[in-house]
This record gives C-alpha cells, structure tokens and sequence, in this order.
C-alpha cells in the first residue's frame, strides 16, 4: 500500500532523507519515530505529494507519487495534522464536510456520512455546530479525524496527531484511535516522536536518525535488542522519564 524504495530528499545543502526504504502492508499501522529532524514528516509529504523525491520512488497503491498522478493518488489518502488543522472560520461541520463538496456531492451524502462519522468518534452533532476555538483540543483533533475519514480512503497519514494534546486527552485519544484503526483496517502511518506512543498504535516502529531507517522492529525489539548506542540512548531516555517521575 506504501513504499518507498531507495529515496533521497535534499533541501538546499541539508540532505534529509538518505536512500530510504520501507514499506507499509495493506491494513497495518506503521509509526516513523525519531527525533526532530530526522526526515519523520517529510516522508510523509512525499507520500502525499507536498514534496517530490529527488532520488528514488514513492508509490502508494501501486500509483507512483509524480505531478501526473497526484489528484488519483491524493483521493486514496486521509490526513491528520497536529491540532486538527482545521480552517477557524469554517464551523467544525463546514470543516469535515469541504472535501465532499469539493468533489460534487449531495448535501444528503454529506450529511448521512458525517451522521456515521459522528459515531465514530464520539463526537455530537451540537459540537459540530461550533468554530474550532470554541473546541477543546481533543475535540478538534476528532474533527480532524472525521474529515480525513470522510471519502473513506484506503490509507491514512498522520503527523504528529496528538502531540497538542494533554496528558489524559492524549491516553484517550490514543486508545480510540487504535480502536479505530484496527475496526476500519486501514493502511496507515503515523509520525511521533513518542515512543510508548508508538509501541501502542503500531504493528512495526521505524527509527529514523538523519533520514536513514537505524532500526524497525516492535516495542519490544526496541527495548531489548536496540543495534546501536543512539537507538539504546533513545529509548532510555524515554524510558527513563517515565520510570522516574519522583
């Protein structure tokens, strides 16, 4: 469903991503963990399109990810950004519903999909009547959520979606979206920096370090196999914080 094979992406003289490799399988949640910096959210530009790789390539679906195939690849992608994203003069329903009216649809299928979405996300009707800045954090990232469901696309890309968020709202959130993910199957890949985060949400974490893979494994690999000193750093220096809070 995701693949980039042998990818390399330079801004300027700052080479960020470096000969990169990976693939997602169709209906599995991957997360690209690392620090800031290490080509995490730029991968995920590639695969929808925002950037172009310079070397190598990206394909979602089959479909190569170049100017004359963005508009069928961007149909098969649903994106959710850190805090929503979400148009603060547009009302949280006005914001979910953008991408059907850009496509033509009824204001019927409109409305009977976002009644489904609703469902999804525990989300009400009143609450979708409201502007953004009349949401709490974790209401906004559910509209972001809905709206990125909203043509129900094979694949989801997520940046970073909970990073905004409180400590609670964060831990609920996290479970709802694995709940989600796994009812509706979706191929999907998420951006943290969070790597208890990631060890919940996916089947298989890539570490990233200057735009290269330094390990993919699950949590557990992780933590008790790393390959290198960073990736022992990396993952004690999370640990740590968790296991020490005084």
């Amino acid at each position: 469903m995701i693949e980039l094979n042998s990818v390399s992406k330079s801004f300027g003289n700052s080479l960020v991503l470096n000969n990169l490799s990976f693939t997602v399988p169709e209906g599995k949640t991957y997360a690209l963990l690392g620090l800031s910096g290490s080509g995490k959210t730029t991968a995920l530009k590639l695969l929808s399109g925002l950037y172009y790789a310079d070397q190598g390539s990206v394909r979602v679906q089959g479909i190569d990810v170049l100017p004359k195939n963005i508009n069928q690849v961007r149909k098969l992608i649903g994106q959710v950004i850190q805090d929503g994203g979400l148009f603060p003069h547009l009302s949280a329903y006005e914001n979910v519903a953008i991408l059907g009216q850009e496509l033509k649809w009824s204001k019927d299928k409109i409305r009977l999909r976002i009644d489904e979405l609703l469902q999804l996300t525990q989300l009400t009707s009143t609450q979708l009547e409201r502007y953004p800045r009349q949401l709490s954090g974790g209401q906004r990232q559910r509209v972001g959520i809905m709206r990125a469901l909203l043509t129900n696309p094979p694949i989801l890309l997520l940046d970073e979606p909970l990073g905004a968020l409180d400590p609670i709202t964060r831990f609920d959130l996290q479970n709802e979206l694995k709940e989600l993910c796994e009812k509706l199957k979706k191929t999907t890949l998420l951006v943290t920096h969070d790597l208890f985060e990631a060890g919940h949400l996916a089947h298989s974490i890539l570490l990233l370090r200057q735009g290269k893979i330094l390990q993919q494994g699950n949590l557990l690999d992780l933590l008790k196999n790393p390959v290198d000193l960073f990736v022992k750093k990396f993952v004690e220096s999370q640990r740590h914080s968790m296991e020490n809070v005084k």
